[in-house]
């Protein structure tokens, strides 16, 4: 029974890899769709999000079931859970796909804007931070997730760059207000990325130390501020 019950774990977590594959290259699909000005690949974007949305429906009916009939204890447990929050972590990935593919379908149709240095690099950072934060959930490696999460921060300046460039297109020639205001959209959904890899890497700690990281839940001034 028991041996049965790690056979269900080790299908849990090849079903989570499978699906953060699928939300990998979702964003890849997406970003290429928009690089390359490419509405029908765009288009296949939709289509593999309805895989996603699938793909979280078959992981959180295995949770469930393995919540009630196997009643799991300490890592397992946690692991159990963590899954939930991390499958629907990754259906929103896809959500973020479809809306860059949205972007890059009706960009498709326009102009094209002068390249933007920090758009790539965006990209790049919030998908490496995504696979990066998979790798930690294989290996229960707390140590790499907690420092995966402080990398957040250069994701949020990469878009704060962007922006910023953006915002001076837009004043410099309001010609790009309407294709400027589509690619800052688009740095907000890799963004977003970024951010829901950081969750996945809080549950990893959370898995293998049963120690929450949220909301800055181990910063030591919390304590002396509950205390005070």
């Amino acid at each position: 029974m028991e041996r049965h019950f790690e056979h269900q774990i080790d299908e849990l977590k090849q079903q989570l890899l499978l699906m953060s594959g699928r939300a990998e290259s979702i964003i890849r699909k997406a970003v290429e769709a928009l690089q390359r000005r490419d509405a029908a690949l765009a288009e296949e974007v939709f289509k593999d999000d309805k895989v996603i949305d699938r793909m979280e429906i078959d992981i959180e009916e295995r949770c469930i079931e393995l919540l009630a009939l196997q009643q799991p204890l300490a890592t397992d447990l946690r692991l159990i859970t963590s899954a939930l929050k991390i499958s629907n972590d990754l259906e929103r990935i896809g959500d973020h796909g479809v809306n860059i593919a949205g972007c890059a379908k009706e960009l498709a149709g326009k102009p094209a804007v002068p390249p933007l240095a920090d758009l790539p690099a965006l990209a790049e950072s919030s998908i490496g931070m995504l696979r990066e934060a998979l790798d930690c959930f294989v290996r229960r490696d707390a140590e790499t997730a907690r420092a995966l999460v402080l990398r957040d921060d250069e994701v949020d300046a990469l878009n704060r760059h962007l922006f910023a460039e953006l915002v001076s297109r837009m004043i410099a020639d309001p010609g790009q207000v309407d294709r400027s205001m589509s690619l800052v959209l688009v740095g907000r959904n890799l963004e977003r990325v970024g951010d829901l890899a950081t969750n996945i890497a809080e549950e990893v700690v959370f898995i293998a130390e049963a120690r929450i990281i949220k909301h800055h839940a181990e910063d030591p001034q919390r304590d002396e501020f509950s205390r005070s």
